[in-house]
């Protein structure tokens, strides 16, 4: 007995077509017109989408970072994507200072077997590079990661030098491998930052004068230039702004092997309505870069529709805005400081530390924000409902290109004979309201806190089971699988 999926309309990044779909076991074996249903379970799909799973390239689950750590695990979080028709991500693996990327691999193992419920794969973040480390990059393809990160801000913590940059994009390339940048300059952010501080410049607004989008763009347009002298697979994440596009725009022409992603927040918060918001309230949108202004938000629409930008994500790393509820020190001393979910799950009504840590100290902050819940139902309906995206694209940003670029494709991505029944029923009539209250992540605010979208996943499927149906949860903790990933994917 199989799964038939009837009288939808499939999307595919290239196709809008009337067909069933035919799900035996966990991948998709027969799509075709007025499939019998004798058998089967019969899924009634009149007047809805059937679409790819989600795949967000671009997430932070139970990260370590400025003082505390990321709510959203490989458990809650994983159920909250779902929920928003993500069924696979990708998450980053620090390489711990002093320590192997084996080192930072075998602590996200930790943190996923056994607890993820949805698919999940991994990049390896590159923070200490040294001739042994540099020797263990092409080991990671065995394991099946075959991306790199590094990161070109955040200095003294895991800001990387032009040497170490332009030697691991020729390793990179020599195995198969992309590099992902965080593309800002972190030595000048070094300088801004203090001086704002010493002005008295300590609100959440200043954010964003201390990493300016010039510093993004030059930084950008070097990594580009790295990418051109390398012939190493560029990917360039969390794109806000005129000057980053413009780089990454020049090197595409200049036939380098470069793309890039925006987040979706960065098409809807500005920094004079959100971060500049009365009191501490602006510290709910601190990530770096910063979001910008109404006039970058036109520039990244623009590039998602002229395919300069091949996938819309999140950088999903949520912390408590009222955080730091509870005798966190004992708690600490009991288990080493690591294991604060435990201690909420125990008693709701304490949090570890989030967003208050910056209280007086705009650059203290914990940076980041959710997203990764809310991603396809608000693109979709300021993409798709506007006019500005066909529902073709939709897939293409944030199914196809993500499994296309990353090694998974077609296995995930699609919706084709052969590859992985991830599958959401979308209905594209069906109004929400987005709200704190009802979400599923782990923290007690959204940054689209009572917008009301119209087109959402009523029922979601990872591999065949039914995860979602409507309101009701029915994934189960170790159901998600590790992905790996192939070596020398595609460049678009």
């Amino acid at each position: 007995m199989g799964t038939l999926f009837k009288n939808g309309t499939v999307v595919t990044a290239s196709d809008m077509v009337q067909a069933d779909i035919l799900v035996e076991g966990e991948i998709i074996t027969l799509i075709g017109k007025d499939l019998s249903g004798d058998g089967h379970d019969v899924v009634d799909c009149s007047g809805k989408y059937i679409m790819p799973g989600g795949i967000d390239v671009h997430t932070h689950l139970d990260l370590p970072f400025g003082g505390t750590i990321s709510n959203d695990d490989f458990d809650v979080g994983h159920m909250a994507a779902a929920f928003g028709g993500t069924t696979m991500h990708i998450d980053f693996v620090i390489q711990p200072i002093g320590g192997t990327l084996r080192d930072g691999l075998e602590t996200w193992r930790k943190k996923s077997e056994g607890i993820a419920q949805i698919d999940y794969g991994f990049h390896m973040a590159v923070t200490d590079l040294n001739d042994d480390v540099m020797a263990e990059i092409p080991t990671m393809v065995d394991e099946g990661i075959t991306s790199l990160k590094l990161f070109m801000a955040y200095k003294n913590v895991f800001q990387i030098d032009d040497d170490t940059l332009f030697n691991t994009m020729r390793v990179a390339a020599e195995n198969g491998m992309i590099v992902m940048v965080h593309a800002e300059n972190g030595d000048v952010e070094a300088s801004l930052t203090p001086a704002l501080l010493a002005e008295g410049k300590t609100d959440p607004v200043w954010h964003a004068s201390s990493r300016p989008p010039e510093i993004e763009g030059e930084a950008t347009n070097r990594a580009v230039v790295m990418s051109g002298l390398t012939g190493c697979p560029l990917y360039v994440v969390h794109m806000t702004c005129e000057s980053a596009i413009d780089a990454l725009r020049r090197g595409r022409a200049l036939g380098y092997p470069v793309m890039g992603e925006t987040c979706v927040q960065y098409f809807f918060l500005t920094v004079e309505d959100h971060l500049g918001a009365p009191g501490f309230e602006g510290a709910k949108y601190v990530c770096s870069p910063p979001i910008r202004t109404t006039h970058d938000q036109g520039i990244l629409w623009q590039a998602v529709k002229d395919g300069t930008l091949q996938i819309v994500s999140t950088d999903h790393c949520d912390f408590w805005y009222d955080g730091g509820h509870g005798p966190w020190q004992e708690w600490a001393e009991k288990t080493g400081g690591t294991d604060w979910v435990g201690y909420e799950k125990q008693d709701p009504s304490y949090r570890r530390p989030g967003k208050e840590l910056g209280k007086d100290d705009f650059s203290k902050i914990p940076n980041g924000m959710p997203g990764l819940e809310d991603r396809m139902m608000v693109m979709w309906d300021a993409g798709v409902n506007s006019g500005k995206i066909s529902p073709s694209r939709f897939v293409e940003l944030n199914c196809t290109n993500p499994a296309k670029i990353f090694g998974m494709y077609p296995r995930k991505g699609t919706i084709a004979v052969g590859a992985d029944a991830d599958i959401l029923v979308w209905d594209p009539e069906v109004e929400h309201t987005i709200s704190a209250e009802t979400h599923h992540m782990r923290v007690d605010y959204n940054v689209y806190e009572g917008m009301t979208v119209k087109g959402k996943p009523v029922q979601v499927y990872q591999r065949g089971n039914k995860l979602v149906d409507g309101d009701e949860w029915l994934g189960n903790n170790g159901d998600g699988k590790f992905i790996a990933r192939k070596p020398n994917a595609q460049v678009l």
